[in-house]
């Protein structure tokens, strides 16, 4: 039997360390982005349409890497290369971010941190797949999600904390308080040294030895029926919520929520007919067939969308 050899407690703690910085970055944007925007001439009901951007690039950018991470292997690796070209890009975001000039800057700012963002975390997802043997993933997920715990409540209290340190909160009109200013500078150099410290301290397993391990299922052949059924009740539900929207004068926002749907539902359908092979059809098929518990974690993902939406 030829396993993946198991790591101890701090080789993890090194493998995930990257995700504290991602989750820094991403805490500081969810945070301020709309304090930022609003100080640069932003009405409040302006700021849901700004924010579309970035789920929407995540939705985008995240299969389009894991597809490319899993074919790219280099000097750095597999999935450090990412890791490194998301980190740096994210970080003259942050950088730059609280110095924007003007609102359209901002809001393309925006878009480039939260896609930079997203190159960076989605190789660290599947780098756990990549190191662990099955018994140890839980373990490794179970580190990220406490780097993202302690990113979030750290950069989320960053401001208030460097307030109370004696920077000033407040600014003239049209001005980025220095708080904010200064802590997004922290963002980029939590972000960017965390990045490097995973890729500095750890190894990547070479393609052939990587497939030679037998810990790495085989992905799971597609049902053509049930793909067709999910196909179909994703594009029904779309439908329902477009008559919703016209029928109750709902948010015109949700028409992209319902736009989602659709086409969720009409690649869905796709994939139970076509018989190509391809990029688009590897991603789909890699949705369909994800795991169980990520299959359950999706709907929680979706409600919090729509709630999203609905604010």
């Amino acid at each position: 039997m030829n396993r993946k050899p198991a790591l101890s407690f701090w080789q993890i703690w090194n493998m995930c360390f990257g995700f504290l910085g991602i989750q820094f970055g991403f805490a500081l944007q969810n945070a301020n982005v709309s304090r930022i925007f609003q100080t640069l001439g932003a009405g409040v009901a302006d700021i849901p349409a700004l924010w579309i951007a970035a789920p929407l690039t995540g939705l985008i950018v995240q299969p389009l890497i894991g597809h490319w991470s899993d074919r790219t292997w280099g000097r750095l690796g597999r999935r450090r290369p990412y890791f490194l070209v998301g980190a740096l890009l994210a970080t003259l975001a942050l950088l730059a971010m609280p110095n924007a000039p003007l609102l359209w800057m901002a809001a393309g700012l925006l878009w480039i941190m939260d896609a930079s963002f997203n190159v960076a975390m989605e190789p660290f997802r599947a780098f756990v797949g990549d190191q662990l043997p099955t018994q140890q993933r839980a373990h490794g997920y179970a580190m990220q999600s406490f780097f993202i715990g302690v990113g979030a409540v750290v950069a989320s209290l960053l401001p208030y904390l460097l307030a109370h340190l004696g920077v000033t909160n407040t600014a003239p009109m049209g001005a980025i308080p220095a708080t904010v200013k200064y802590a997004f500078y922290a963002g980029g150099v939590v972000l960017l040294g965390t990045v490097l410290w995973t890729i500095a301290t750890t190894r990547e397993y070479p393609p052939e030895t990587l497939l030679a391990f037998d810990d790495n299922a085989a992905a799971a052949p597609v049902d053509v029926s049930r793909a067709w059924r999910l196909g179909v009740a994703a594009c029904a539900l779309g439908a329902l919520l477009l008559v919703a929207i016209w029928r109750f004068s709902l948010a015109r926002d949700l028409f992209l929520l319902a736009g989602m749907l659709l086409v969720a539902g009409v690649l869905f359908v796709w994939l139970a007919r076509a018989r190509a092979s391809g990029m688009l059809r590897q991603v789909m098929t890699d949705l369909y067939g994800m795991p169980e518990a990520m299959r359950r974690l999706a709907w929680v993902q979706f409600f919090s969308w729509f709630a999203l939406f609905t604010i």
